[in-house]
């Protein structure tokens, strides 16, 4: 029977690929901790594009045909949830993952909200 070793560059490769494929897999883990309201009302730029989560209290519910929406408060604020799925209970602790977007902005005044994406 014969060993096949694998070269010093192949063996990184694939380390590295078991390294990329393990942390991709790794969804509700430490990997995603909370971000804080309060930063992302205040530093909306720095999340924009990017899948994030918060998760507070469901202050607010409200929903008029196809709009749907809920408000989330932290310890650090509060921020409009839009999302497609059902809606929480008013009270309910939650997490919600989703993008950052300026929903509104009118001279020097701006509405950031929070679009909730599926898992």
């Amino acid at each position: 029977m014969r060993i096949k070793f694998l070269s010093k560059r192949s063996l990184c490769a694939h380390f590295l690929l078991a390294t990329l494929l393990f942390f991709s897999g790794c969804s509700g883990t430490w990997l995603d901790s909370p971000a804080s309201i309060k930063d992302v009302l205040d530093k909306p730029r720095d999340y924009e594009g990017r899948i994030v989560m918060i998760s507070g209290e469901v202050t607010d519910v409200f929903s008029l045909f196809v709009v749907k929406s809920f408000s989330v408060r932290d310890k650090t604020g509060e921020i409009i949830v839009v999302t497609k799925r059902i809606l929480p209970k008013k009270g309910e602790t939650i997490k919600v993952r989703g993008k950052v977007v300026d929903a509104f902005s009118f001279g020097d005044k701006s509405i950031t909200a929070f679009v909730e994406i599926k898992e």
